[in-house]
Parts: C-alpha cells; structure tokens; sequence
C-alpha cells in the first residue's frame, strides 16, 4: 500500500496564489488530505476550484495572509472541523462558514469584524469555539452574543489592540 497523503503544508513560502501544478500532482489523492496549511503567505483570494478540489478537508490554515473574503464553494467543505483565518483582512463574517455542519472552530483573532451572525452561529450544531479576539466587533454584538450562544466566544475589551508583530 502506498503512504497516505494527510496534510499539505506551504506555509510562509510568500504565495500570492495557490499553485495551479499542485492540483495535477494531487489529483489521484485529493480526496486524502485532511489538512492544508497556506499560513503567512500573501494570498489575497482563494479560488472555488481550491474548495472544490479539497472537500474532504478536515483543518484549514490560513492565518497570516491578505484575505478579505471566501469563495461560495466554501460550503462544500462539509467535514472541515477547523479553519483558521486570523491575521487577515476580513471586515465582514465570511457567513458561509455558518453551512458547516462539522465546523467545531472558527478562528477570526486580528481582523477588521465589525459585526457577527449571532443567530447563525448559535443554529449551527458542532461550533465549540469562535475567536474574535482583536477586531473592532460593535457594541450589539458584545450585549447580543453571550445569552445566545452555548460555544465560547472569544472577545478583547472594547477597543483593545493586538500587540504589534
């Protein structure tokens, strides 16, 4: 038997995009990888073909990059259990995320979230934890949240910053 293919790591290799040759090389394995890790990169957008192709993800490392938005085919990921995103550029919730009946953790620490899909996330059934650390989250969200939601909400005080890198 061949070696199993489980995890794809191109963390910090100053990507702008995902490599279009790796998609040739996994084709016959896609199905095998449960994790990929493109952290601190420069990657501004991921493609629906990236979704699409790794469906069968269970984690998802994208911190560090220069995203501000997920493609639609994110709703495809219907096993993924984890996906980080902190350390981009989001200033919307990517609601998408909300599909996932798997998601477990959603890690969205140093963005520019200004509001929250409270009520989608307390609907979805495995969500444990969100981390919205670090991102200016209006005064709403903060009273709204906590009566709502059985998962741990990760908030700073009201205007705190992230400690510069």
């Amino acid at each position: 038997m061949g070696k199993q293919i489980r995890a794809q790591n191109l963390a910090e290799c100053k990507l702008v995009s995902f490599p279009i040759g790796i998609y040739k090389v996994l084709r016959n394995v896609t199905d095998q990888i449960h994790l990929i890790t493109l952290a601190n990169n420069e990657l501004k957008s991921l493609t629906s073909k990236f979704m699409t192709t790794f469906c069968q993800l269970r984690e998802l490392r994208l911190e560090g990059n220069f995203l501000h938005r997920l493609p639609n085919e994110v709703n495809t990921l219907q096993h993924l259990k984890a996906i980080d995103l902190s350390r981009n550029q989001f200033h919307d919730f990517p609601e998408q995320l909300t599909t996932l009946p798997a998601l477990e953790t959603i890690n969205l620490e140093e963005n520019e979230i200004v509001d929250v899909p409270v009520e989608k996330l307390a609907a979805m059934p495995a969500l444990r934890s969100v981390n919205l650390r670090f991102n200016p989250l209006n005064a709403e969200v903060r009273v709204i949240a906590p009566p709502l939601i059985k998962f741990d909400m990760l908030m700073s005080p009201e205007g705190a910053r992230a400690p510069p890198r």
